[in-house]
Protein backbone atom coordinates (compact mmCIF):
# COMPACT_ATOMS: atom_id res chain seq x y z
CA UNK A 1 0.00 0.00 0.00
CA UNK A 2 1.17 3.37 -0.80
CA UNK A 3 2.16 5.70 2.30
CA UNK A 4 0.83 9.02 2.66
CA UNK A 5 2.89 11.79 2.30
CA UNK A 6 1.81 13.32 5.68
CA UNK A 7 4.15 16.36 6.97
CA UNK A 8 4.40 17.93 10.13
CA UNK A 9 5.51 21.48 10.71
CA UNK A 10 6.46 20.88 14.59
CA UNK A 11 8.18 17.90 16.24
CA UNK A 12 8.96 16.98 19.80
CA UNK A 13 11.38 14.42 20.28
CA UNK A 14 12.46 12.76 23.86
CA UNK A 15 15.91 11.95 21.83
CA UNK A 16 18.70 13.99 22.47
CA UNK A 17 21.71 14.85 20.21
CA UNK A 18 23.91 12.64 21.76
CA UNK A 19 21.41 9.89 21.47
CA UNK A 20 20.89 10.45 17.97
CA UNK A 21 24.79 10.49 17.13
CA UNK A 22 25.67 6.50 16.54
CA UNK A 23 28.01 5.07 19.06
CA UNK A 24 30.47 3.93 16.82
CA UNK A 25 30.48 7.30 14.61
CA UNK A 26 33.92 8.27 13.70
CA UNK A 27 33.46 11.90 15.56
CA UNK A 28 33.18 10.74 19.06
CA UNK A 29 36.44 9.38 19.07
CA UNK A 30 37.66 13.25 17.79
CA UNK A 31 35.10 14.54 20.19
CA UNK A 32 37.24 13.08 23.03
CA UNK A 33 40.59 13.46 21.72
CA UNK A 34 39.37 17.45 21.41
CA UNK A 35 38.13 17.76 24.78
CA UNK A 36 40.93 16.73 26.60
CA UNK A 37 42.95 19.09 24.10
CA UNK A 38 40.60 22.37 25.46
CA UNK A 39 41.00 21.49 29.15
CA UNK A 40 44.42 21.57 28.65
CA UNK A 41 43.80 25.09 27.48
CA UNK A 42 41.33 26.36 29.38
CA UNK A 43 43.73 28.68 31.54
CA UNK A 44 45.08 30.07 28.21
CA UNK A 45 41.05 30.88 27.20
CA UNK A 46 40.52 32.76 30.58
CA UNK A 47 43.62 34.91 30.31
CA UNK A 48 42.57 36.38 27.01
CA UNK A 49 39.35 37.53 28.17
CA UNK A 50 37.99 39.94 30.56
CA UNK A 51 36.30 39.67 33.49
CA UNK A 52 33.63 41.73 32.79
CA UNK A 53 31.72 42.78 30.47
CA UNK A 54 29.04 40.63 28.27
CA UNK A 55 29.91 36.70 27.51
CA UNK A 56 31.08 35.91 24.05
CA UNK A 57 31.10 33.01 22.01
CA UNK A 58 32.80 30.53 24.13
CA UNK A 59 36.07 29.39 22.78
CA UNK A 60 35.50 26.07 23.20
CA UNK A 61 32.70 26.03 21.11
CA UNK A 62 34.18 28.10 18.75
CA UNK A 63 37.52 25.85 17.99
CA UNK A 64 35.03 22.57 18.09
CA UNK A 65 33.17 24.44 14.97
CA UNK A 66 36.02 25.66 13.30
CA UNK A 67 37.36 22.16 13.52
CA UNK A 68 34.11 20.96 11.61
CA UNK A 69 34.44 23.44 9.06
CA UNK A 70 38.03 21.76 8.16
CA UNK A 71 37.06 18.27 8.19
CA UNK A 72 33.83 18.87 6.54
CA UNK A 73 35.44 21.12 3.70
CA UNK A 74 32.69 23.83 4.44
CA UNK A 75 34.24 26.42 2.36
CA UNK A 76 32.68 29.73 4.38
CA UNK A 77 31.34 30.50 7.67
CA UNK A 78 28.27 31.21 6.60
CA UNK A 79 27.90 27.65 5.30
CA UNK A 80 28.84 26.44 8.47
CA UNK A 81 26.54 28.67 10.56
CA UNK A 82 23.77 27.28 8.49
CA UNK A 83 25.04 23.64 8.80
CA UNK A 84 25.25 24.34 12.57
CA UNK A 85 20.99 25.50 12.56
CA UNK A 86 19.99 22.34 11.23
CA UNK A 87 22.97 19.04 11.24
CA UNK A 88 22.08 17.63 14.53
CA UNK A 89 25.58 15.97 14.26
CA UNK A 90 27.40 19.44 14.12
CA UNK A 91 25.00 20.97 16.89
CA UNK A 92 26.43 17.35 19.29
CA UNK A 93 29.96 18.42 18.25
CA UNK A 94 29.70 21.77 19.23
CA UNK A 95 27.89 21.54 21.92
CA UNK A 96 24.74 23.20 20.81
CA UNK A 97 21.63 22.56 22.50
CA UNK A 98 18.53 21.59 20.29
CA UNK A 99 16.96 25.27 20.68
CA UNK A 100 20.01 26.85 21.48
CA UNK A 101 20.28 29.93 18.51
CA UNK A 102 23.13 29.93 15.93
CA UNK A 103 25.86 32.70 15.94
CA UNK A 104 26.28 35.29 12.84
CA UNK A 105 28.88 34.63 10.94
CA UNK A 106 29.80 37.91 11.26
CA UNK A 107 30.24 37.62 15.11
CA UNK A 108 31.50 34.41 14.56
CA UNK A 109 34.25 35.50 12.24
CA UNK A 110 35.19 38.55 14.88
CA UNK A 111 35.10 36.16 17.89
CA UNK A 112 37.85 34.22 16.20
CA UNK A 113 40.25 36.76 16.38
CA UNK A 114 41.06 36.86 19.68
CA UNK A 115 42.15 33.00 18.40
CA UNK A 116 43.98 34.19 16.27
CA UNK A 117 45.71 36.82 18.34
CA UNK A 118 46.42 34.70 21.27
CA UNK A 119 48.19 31.73 19.01
CA UNK A 120 45.53 29.73 19.90
CA UNK A 121 46.38 27.35 17.02
CA UNK A 122 49.84 26.29 18.25
CA UNK A 123 49.17 25.73 21.42
CA UNK A 124 46.25 23.57 19.75
CA UNK A 125 48.84 21.63 17.98
CA UNK A 126 51.41 21.32 20.33
CA UNK A 127 48.54 19.43 23.00
CA UNK A 128 47.09 17.30 20.02
CA UNK A 129 50.95 16.27 19.90
CA UNK A 130 51.61 15.61 23.07
CA UNK A 131 48.63 12.96 23.10
CA UNK A 132 50.28 11.22 20.38
CA UNK A 133 53.60 11.54 22.57
CA UNK A 134 52.08 9.66 25.52
CA UNK A 135 50.68 6.96 23.35
CA UNK A 136 54.23 6.31 22.23
CA UNK A 137 53.04 7.41 18.68
CA UNK A 138 56.31 9.35 17.55
CA UNK A 139 59.82 8.42 16.18
CA UNK A 140 62.40 10.54 17.79
CA UNK A 141 64.94 9.70 15.15
CA UNK A 142 63.62 9.31 11.88
CA UNK A 143 61.98 12.38 9.84
CA UNK A 144 60.96 13.56 6.44
CA UNK A 145 60.63 17.54 5.35
CA UNK A 146 59.28 18.75 2.16
CA UNK A 147 56.99 22.15 1.36
CA UNK A 148 54.03 22.94 -1.06
CA UNK A 149 52.51 25.65 -2.67
CA UNK A 150 49.62 27.58 -0.95
CA UNK A 151 48.02 29.83 -3.32
CA UNK A 152 46.74 32.76 -2.05
CA UNK A 153 43.15 34.40 -2.03
CA UNK A 154 44.45 37.14 -4.52
CA UNK A 155 44.01 37.49 -8.57
CA UNK A 156 47.26 37.93 -11.07
CA UNK A 157 45.28 41.44 -11.83
CA UNK A 158 45.69 42.22 -8.15
CA UNK A 159 49.63 42.04 -8.89
CA UNK A 160 50.81 45.77 -9.94
CA UNK A 161 53.31 47.84 -9.90
CA UNK A 162 54.16 49.24 -6.32
CA UNK A 163 54.46 52.53 -8.15
CA UNK A 164 51.08 52.39 -9.20
CA UNK A 165 49.44 51.11 -5.80
CA UNK A 166 48.93 55.12 -4.20
CA UNK A 167 47.25 57.46 -6.49
CA UNK A 168 46.18 54.83 -9.20
CA UNK A 169 42.59 56.07 -11.12
CA UNK A 170 39.34 54.08 -10.38
CA UNK A 171 39.13 50.96 -11.97
CA UNK A 172 36.26 50.61 -14.65
CA UNK A 173 35.15 47.93 -13.46
CA UNK A 174 35.52 47.50 -9.20
CA UNK A 175 34.81 43.71 -8.86
CA UNK A 176 36.49 42.87 -11.94
CA UNK A 177 38.41 45.50 -13.69
CA UNK A 178 40.14 45.18 -17.50
CA UNK A 179 43.79 44.86 -16.72
CA UNK A 180 46.59 43.69 -19.65
CA UNK A 181 49.87 42.91 -18.41
CA UNK A 182 50.96 40.97 -21.60
CA UNK A 183 54.58 41.42 -22.46
CA UNK A 184 54.88 43.37 -18.88
CA UNK A 185 57.71 41.57 -17.06
CA UNK A 186 56.82 41.08 -13.56
CA UNK A 187 58.54 40.19 -10.22
CA UNK A 188 58.71 40.21 -6.55
CA UNK A 189 61.14 43.35 -6.28
CA UNK A 190 58.92 45.45 -8.72
CA UNK A 191 55.32 44.33 -8.04
CA UNK A 192 52.99 43.82 -5.18
CA UNK A 193 49.55 42.53 -5.21
CA UNK A 194 47.03 44.94 -3.39
CA UNK A 195 44.45 42.08 -2.09
CA UNK A 196 47.61 40.89 -0.34
CA UNK A 197 50.67 42.11 -0.41
CA UNK A 198 52.24 39.31 1.55
CA UNK A 199 51.89 37.10 -1.18
CA UNK A 200 54.50 36.27 -3.70
CA UNK A 201 54.63 35.41 -7.17
CA UNK A 202 56.07 31.43 -7.32
CA UNK A 203 56.17 28.91 -9.76
CA UNK A 204 56.92 25.32 -8.48
CA UNK A 205 59.12 24.08 -11.89
CA UNK A 206 60.22 25.61 -15.24
CA UNK A 207 57.44 25.50 -17.70
CA UNK A 208 54.78 26.07 -15.08
CA UNK A 209 52.83 28.88 -14.26
CA UNK A 210 53.77 31.27 -11.74
CA UNK A 211 51.15 31.78 -8.88
CA UNK A 212 50.85 34.52 -6.10
CA UNK A 213 50.50 31.94 -2.46
CA UNK A 214 53.03 31.24 0.25
CA UNK A 215 54.99 28.16 0.88
CA UNK A 216 54.03 25.66 3.86
CA UNK A 217 56.17 23.46 4.94
CA UNK A 218 55.84 20.17 7.74
CA UNK A 219 58.31 18.12 9.06
CA UNK A 220 57.23 14.29 9.66
CA UNK A 221 58.02 11.94 11.57
CA UNK A 222 58.46 8.58 9.71
CA UNK A 223 56.95 5.99 12.37
CA UNK A 224 53.06 6.97 12.16
CA UNK A 225 53.67 10.10 9.40
CA UNK A 226 52.40 12.66 12.12
CA UNK A 227 53.33 16.20 11.65
CA UNK A 228 55.66 17.70 14.33
CA UNK A 229 55.85 21.03 13.29
CA UNK A 230 54.09 23.05 10.33
CA UNK A 231 55.57 26.24 9.00
CA UNK A 232 54.84 28.78 6.58
CA UNK A 233 56.88 31.26 5.09
CA UNK A 234 56.98 33.88 1.89
CA UNK A 235 57.27 31.93 -1.53
CA UNK A 236 60.90 32.52 -2.59
CA UNK A 237 62.79 29.67 -4.66
CA UNK A 238 65.20 28.98 -1.51
CA UNK A 239 62.29 28.93 0.97
CA UNK A 240 62.15 25.03 1.38
CA UNK A 241 65.53 24.16 2.04
CA UNK A 242 65.65 27.16 4.75
CA UNK A 243 62.48 26.52 6.76
CA UNK A 244 63.63 22.99 6.77
CA UNK A 245 66.58 23.34 7.48
CA UNK A 246 65.30 25.81 10.51
CA UNK A 247 62.70 22.71 11.70
CA UNK A 248 65.90 20.56 11.65
CA UNK A 249 67.47 22.69 14.22
CA UNK A 250 64.56 22.91 16.05
CA UNK A 251 63.99 19.59 16.78
CA UNK A 252 64.17 18.65 20.51
CA UNK A 253 66.67 16.01 22.19
CA UNK A 254 70.52 15.73 21.10
CA UNK A 255 70.25 12.53 19.34
CA UNK A 256 71.23 11.45 16.01
CA UNK A 257 68.49 11.61 13.64
CA UNK A 258 67.56 10.91 9.93
CA UNK A 259 66.03 13.64 7.53
CA UNK A 260 64.14 11.92 4.26
CA UNK A 261 63.44 14.69 1.44
CA UNK A 262 63.20 14.82 -1.91
CA UNK A 263 65.56 16.07 -4.97
CA UNK A 264 65.19 19.85 -4.42
CA UNK A 265 66.80 19.38 -1.33
CA UNK A 266 69.84 17.46 -3.18
CA UNK A 267 72.56 20.31 -3.13
CA UNK A 268 75.89 20.32 -1.23
CA UNK A 269 75.24 23.16 0.90
CA UNK A 270 71.81 22.21 2.54
CA UNK A 271 73.17 18.50 2.44
CA UNK A 272 76.07 19.81 4.29
CA UNK A 273 74.43 21.97 7.09
CA UNK A 274 71.95 19.39 7.75
CA UNK A 275 75.11 17.37 8.51
CA UNK A 276 76.57 19.97 10.71
CA UNK A 277 72.53 19.82 12.75
CA UNK A 278 73.91 16.07 14.00
CA UNK A 279 71.12 15.16 11.46
CA UNK A 280 72.12 12.34 8.37
CA UNK A 281 70.34 13.72 5.06
CA UNK A 282 68.77 10.99 3.57
CA UNK A 283 67.93 12.92 0.48
CA UNK A 284 66.75 11.29 -2.85
CA UNK A 285 69.25 11.82 -5.49
CA UNK A 286 69.31 14.22 -8.25
CA UNK A 287 71.82 13.30 -11.08
CA UNK A 288 69.68 15.12 -13.79
CA UNK A 289 72.33 18.04 -14.37
CA UNK A 290 74.66 17.70 -12.18
CA UNK A 291 76.75 15.21 -9.80
CA UNK A 292 74.68 14.53 -6.41
CA UNK A 293 75.73 15.46 -2.94
CA UNK A 294 74.26 12.35 -1.42
CA UNK A 295 77.32 9.49 -1.88
CA UNK A 296 77.55 5.85 -1.29
CA UNK A 297 78.42 6.32 2.53
CA UNK A 298 74.64 7.27 2.61
CA UNK A 299 72.57 5.16 -0.11
CA UNK A 300 74.74 1.85 0.87
CA UNK A 301 72.63 1.92 4.22
CA UNK A 302 69.28 -0.06 4.82
CA UNK A 303 67.93 3.02 6.34
CA UNK A 304 68.70 5.46 3.10
CA UNK A 305 65.77 2.88 1.11
CA UNK A 306 63.44 3.01 4.25
CA UNK A 307 63.96 6.45 4.25
CA UNK A 308 63.08 6.79 0.51
CA UNK A 309 59.87 4.87 1.50
CA UNK A 310 58.60 6.90 4.22
CA UNK A 311 59.31 9.90 3.12
CA UNK A 312 56.71 10.18 0.23
CA UNK A 313 53.80 10.06 3.29
CA UNK A 314 53.92 13.55 3.35
CA UNK A 315 52.74 14.10 0.22
CA UNK A 316 49.23 12.44 2.13
CA UNK A 317 49.55 15.21 4.29
CA UNK A 318 49.42 17.86 2.78
CA UNK A 319 46.98 16.33 -0.44
CA UNK A 320 44.48 15.84 2.61
CA UNK A 321 44.94 19.37 3.79
CA UNK A 322 44.72 20.86 -0.08
CA UNK A 323 41.53 18.58 -0.69
CA UNK A 324 39.87 17.96 2.60
CA UNK A 325 41.72 21.04 4.64
CA UNK A 326 40.40 24.14 2.27
CA UNK A 327 44.54 24.89 1.73
CA UNK A 328 44.45 24.47 -1.84
CA UNK A 329 43.76 28.25 -1.79
CA UNK A 330 43.42 29.98 1.55
CA UNK A 331 40.24 32.08 2.16
CA UNK A 332 42.01 34.46 4.49
CA UNK A 333 44.84 36.95 3.74
CA UNK A 334 47.96 38.28 5.15
CA UNK A 335 50.61 35.94 6.44
CA UNK A 336 49.65 35.67 9.89
CA UNK A 337 46.22 34.51 9.15
CA UNK A 338 47.52 32.01 6.82
CA UNK A 339 49.43 30.59 9.23
CA UNK A 340 47.30 30.18 11.84
CA UNK A 341 45.33 28.73 9.52
CA UNK A 342 47.97 26.19 7.97
CA UNK A 343 48.52 25.24 11.38
CA UNK A 344 45.34 24.54 12.45
CA UNK A 345 45.30 22.06 9.66
CA UNK A 346 47.86 20.10 10.48
CA UNK A 347 46.34 19.81 13.88
CA UNK A 348 42.91 18.44 12.42
CA UNK A 349 44.90 15.88 10.02
CA UNK A 350 46.92 14.62 13.48
CA UNK A 351 43.30 14.53 14.98
CA UNK A 352 42.30 12.11 12.55
CA UNK A 353 45.52 9.97 12.50
CA UNK A 354 45.26 9.92 16.09
CA UNK A 355 41.73 8.57 15.96
CA UNK A 356 42.81 5.54 13.83
CA UNK A 357 45.82 5.00 15.93
CA UNK A 358 44.54 5.12 19.01
CA UNK A 359 41.39 3.13 18.13
CA UNK A 360 44.05 0.33 16.98
CA UNK A 361 45.84 -0.05 19.66
CA UNK A 362 43.13 0.83 22.25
Amino acid sequence: MRGEDTQQNAMFSYLSPEQRVPQDHPVRMLRRLVDEVLRKLSRRFTAMYAHGGRPSIPPEKLLRALLLQVLYTIRSERLLMEQLDYNLLFRWFVGLNMDDPVWDATVYSKNRERLLKGEVAKAFFDEVLRIAREHDLLSDEHFTVDGTLIEAWASQKSFKKKSETEGAPPPDDPGNPTVDFRGEKRSNETHQSTTDPDARLYKKAQGQEAQLGYLGHALMENRNGLVIEPRLTLASGTAEREAALEMVKARPGAGRITVGADKNYDTANWVQQVRACGATPHVAQNNTHRRSAIDERTTRHPGYALSQKKRKRVEEIFGWMKTVALMRQVRHRGRKRVAWMFTWAAAAYNLTRLRNLIGATA
